[in-house]
């Protein structure tokens, strides 16, 4: 396990092998994101595990894959196999809701060579950066390789895979939990589709237990944004074909009735995001969204969150799909520190 900004995992092979690398390598990270869940859902580890294991049948139906994966995580972290799925499902399981976020992909005549960019700012709890890694997975089952920031001994979140599939998202409240899939595995499982429309069908087919909203693009220039509910989902198109900017309130018609503005900075976030897009449009390049996903607009609730409620941009990232390359940012979008990697 190498250090760069955050831990760098490795790893290899079959399904099995993939989790139990990925385990053997992070193993204190793993025990230290499960503490981390007790402490943030103030629940007791056998109750978590219980409530995790409830989801494990549509995980299956969903991968049988990802299912072996968590086995082999499980063996590998010398964890219970009811600890490794519950890492899969840590909000479900607790029953939930955080995160803030400005996500974005753009591409077309908004970006200075044409090809897409995607990314967000992650904002959660800071105690999330102590228990973060960047799980870099190479299957040798015909899945794709895949570059994934996540939390040890979760196996899907945001990242891109080696077709330029990238996907990020927003957290949206004003939902009730109801039971369905959980939204760790279905990341996971985006990052093996070839396309935008092959994460859209993907969405479509597994419904999920609570609500969320994601930014898409791929290799061949496409972008997307798609509101989730129980109910379905809600394909969103921006005021420009070229544009998709999302925080954490509803914008699709079948979903907009929903919103109570319960996260107030979340319209606020949205029209600076679009201003500054707008002013930069036809030149925007990787150093242009560095530069707005550090913007203090709003303070401390900005595009950079600086700790209202509780949350931090702990991390950022910007895909280069057309490249196959994604820049990663630890701490603030003002003071953090990118690198870049190929998937």
């Amino acid at each position: 396990m190498t250090e760069h900004t955050f831990p760098l995992v490795e790893v290899s092979g079959g399904a099995y092998q993939l989790g139990y690398e990925h385990g053997a390598q992070a193993a204190d990270l793993v025990e230290k994101y499960l503490l981390w869940i007790e402490r943030l859902t103030r629940k007791p580890r056998n109750l978590l595990c219980r409530n995790a294991m409830a989801f494990l049948p549509m995980m299956e139906q969903l991968s049988p894959a990802f299912v072996e994966e968590v086995r082999g995580l499980a063996d590998g972290a010398d964890i219970s196999f009811e600890e490794a799925v519950l890492c899969q499902a840590r909000a479900e399981a607790g029953n939930i809701h955080d995160g803030g976020c400005t996500a974005f992909a753009l591409t077309g005549s908004a970006t200075a060579d044409g090809f897409p960019l995607a990314g967000q700012n992650q904002d959660l709890q800071a105690e999330f950066a102590d228990v973060a890694i960047l799980l870099h997975v190479k299957p040798t089952d015909g899945r794709p390789r895949a570059l994934i920031f996540t939390f040890a001994g979760q196996l899907g979140y945001a990242g891109m895979n080696q077709y330029g599939v990238a996907h990020f998202a927003n957290a949206l409240y004003d939902c009730q939990w109801r039971f369905g899939l959980p939204h760790y595995p279905l990341k996971r499982v985006m990052l093996e589709q070839p396309s935008v429309e092959g994460c859209i069908q993907l969405l479509k087919k597994h419904r999920t237990c609570s609500a969320a909203n994601v930014v898409i693009c791929d290799g061949e220039g496409k972008i997307g944004d798609i509101e989730v509910r129980p109910e379905g989902i809600a394909p969103f198109e921006d005021e420009h074909s070229d544009c998709r900017l999302h925080t954490n309130h509803y914008l699709t018609a079948p979903f907009v009735d929903y919103e109570t503005h319960s996260l107030p900075d979340s319209c606020p976030r949205l029209d600076r995001i679009r201003d500054l897009v707008q002013e930069g449009w036809g030149e925007i390049t990787v150093e242009t969204m560095k530069h707005i996903l550090g913007d203090h607009h709003g303070d401390p609730s900005g595009i950079c969150r600086h700790g209202d409620r509780n949350m931090h941009s702990i991390s950022g990232y910007i895909a280069e799909p057309a490249k196959g390359v994604l820049h990663v940012r630890r701490g603030h979008g003002c003071l953090g520190t990118w690198q870049a990697y190929s998937v």
